[in-house]
């Protein structure tokens, strides 16, 4: 048992370690044999060439915009969808809710033509709004807030509803502050994937203003090519830690979170 948590734990983190401890090595320690795995002197000037080989300010910009308009937008239509199939009965909810679901079951790489067809037919190439629309619909953050929202008491809305709260009121003041701690969950993991979103980028941009980070990691290896594996290393340590930074200080309410809804 011991074991085997020991060998995950270093699947995990012996990659992770190469990668920072490279990224701060001389060039020359990076191919030394036997491998240097204590570094015998730390530099940044990886980092620096990094930074100056490719446009990482415009890489960062654009991966900050996207990522967190993308984020509020899709976990907005998070809440209101789950909110509707929880609180409010239409025609055909349930047929609805299976088929919301059950594209949990599709590749996403599925519509990735139909998508950039799209896209492409309204002149959002190249543009924040094709990278970030496409992606702002998602049955998977729905799917948790619905599991959470489904425990409230109908109750309490029906007492807010009888002092004359409409929808709108009762989902921001009552729904949505009980539900926080899955909300905060389902936004940390979009946020994560939205971060490290790779192929959809990569289609529908084409010129480096419009770069993200992923993306931007792969033009650092173009200039670069398959020799200079500090700066490139350099560069890929700009792309995680980032997100790394923000998995450990809410990795708490994350397992929280999944563990809260997974128990109700």
């Amino acid at each position: 048992m011991i074991a085997g948590v020991l060998a995950t734990i270093a699947v995990f983190l012996i990659p992770l370690y190469w990668l920072f401890s490279s990224a701060m090595k001389p060039h020359q320690d990076i191919y030394t044999w036997p491998l240097q795995w204590i570094p015998r002197e730390l530099t940044l000037g990886n980092f620096v060439e990094a930074w100056g080989s490719a446009p990482f300010d415009r890489f960062f910009l654009n991966s900050i915009i996207t990522t967190g308009v993308g984020t509020v937008l899709e976990i907005s239509l998070a809440i209101l969808c789950a909110y509707a199939f929880v609180f409010v009965d239409f025609p055909f909810k349930k047929a609805v809710f299976v088929l919301i679901v059950g594209s949990l079951m599709l590749p996403g790489h599925v519509t990735l033509i139909v998508n950039y067809i799209t896209v492409a037919n309204l002149g959002w190439l190249n543009s924040y709004q094709g990278i970030i629309l496409p992606g702002i619909a998602s049955a998977f953050a729905m799917f948790l807030l619905f599991q959470s929202m489904r425990t409230i008491d109908k109750d309490i809305l029906q007492a807010a509803e009888i002092d004359g709260a409409g929808h709108l009121r009762r989902m921001l003041t009552i729904v949505v502050p009980l539900s926080s701690p899955m909300i905060l969950t389902a936004t940390l993991i979009v946020m994560v994937g939205k971060w490290n979103e790779y192929v959809w980028p990569l289609i529908v941009t084409s010129t480096a203003d419009m770069r993200t980070l992923p993306i931007g990691l792969l033009f650092l290896r173009s200039q670069e090519g398959y020799s200079n594996w500090g700066v490139i290393m350099a560069g890929a340590v700009f792309v995680s830690l980032p997100m790394l930074i923000l998995f450990f200080l809410a990795q708490k309410r994350i397992i929280g979170g999944l563990a809260a809804g997974a128990m109700k």
